[in-house]
């Protein structure tokens, strides 16, 4: 495939043609900024070529940037005039992809303008957390010993009215022992699966039998637990709008996409590897 003209070096934006003198009427995307044998490049022209730039250049001084940017428009529009032919097949096809990408991308942005009013973002929030963030917190202690018959006999004692963190204190090879063996608040996934999975069987104030994890055998006992807090508003403001949005458009493709006559003619001998096929489209 044809590649682009790279952009100009350092070198040759040094030597670029000096900053134009604008007319007393101040300019528009119509502006006309060089002509090459009757053909027009405008303001609007460079405005585009700018916003393709990689990252890199576009931090470039703004006079600098004019300037290499009217030199290429202006050096490619004189190599499109050099050509004598037909455009080639592969040329040809390149534009009518890019034209299509193009207007189906400012489709899209055209469509999202319309979605995401305060309003609508405002019960995206309330619907997603009018319960808090939707995840339940817990607020667990426990007693690790290295065998089940160790944590059997510590559970016997709990039963019998031993007192959790006093015990854990003495027992618990853990390093919450010092601590009666309390662990804080977490979320789900926090744990490994087998504790996680005790802890959501209990109710608060409920010790666990015995459970074995890789780090040894523990008691559970579940304090509390309650729904994680919700976010404020102004915090996940932005990725509501960005979820509606995605949500609207991906909706509203389905539904032109559904709409639409499409046709997909069953051709035989076609293989997926034709892709790769670049001789078809000829020089």
């Amino acid at each position: 495939m044809p590649k682009h003209l790279t952009f100009l070096s350092v070198v040759a934006l040094s030597a670029a043609l000096g900053l134009p003198v604008f007319a007393a009427d101040a300019p528009t995307a119509d502006t006309v900024v060089a002509r090459i044998n009757d053909q027009e490049i405008t303001i609007g022209h460079m405005i585009v070529a700018r916003a393709t730039l990689p990252q890199q250049y576009q931090q470039m001084p703004a006079d600098m940037l004019y300037n290499a940017i009217l030199e290429q428009l202006i050096q490619q529009s004189a190599l499109v005039q050099s050509r004598t032919g037909d455009v080639p097949q592969q040329v040809t096809i390149a534009l009518e992809n890019e034209r299509r990408s193009l207007l189906a991308a400012d489709a899209i942005e055209t469509f999202m303008q319309g979605v995401g009013s305060e309003e609508e973002i405002r019960a995206a929030y309330e619907a997603k957390y009018a319960d808090g963030f939707g995840e339940t917190e817990y607020d667990a202690s426990h007693i690790l010993v290295e065998t089940q018959e160790e944590a059997a006999a510590i559970k016997a004692d709990l039963d019998g009215g031993a007192d959790f963190a006093e015990t854990a204190k003495i027992k618990s090879t853990g390093p919450s022992g010092p601590n009666g063996g309390a662990l804080g608040w977490f979320g789900e996934g926090a744990m490994v699966p087998e504790f996680q999975e005790a802890v959501v069987a209990l109710q608060p104030g409920q010790i666990s039998d015995p459970v074995q994890t890789k780090f040894g055998w523990h008691i559970i006992k579940l304090n509390d637990s309650r729904n994680k807090a919700a976010p404020e508003f102004a915090d996940v403001r932005d990725e509501l709008l960005a979820k509606l949005r995605q949500d609207a458009v991906e909706s509203q493709i389905e539904d032109l996409t559904r709409k639409a006559t499409v046709e997909r003619p069953t051709i035989d001998g076609l293989q997926p590897d034709i892709l790769q096929n670049f001789e078809l489209l000829g020089n």
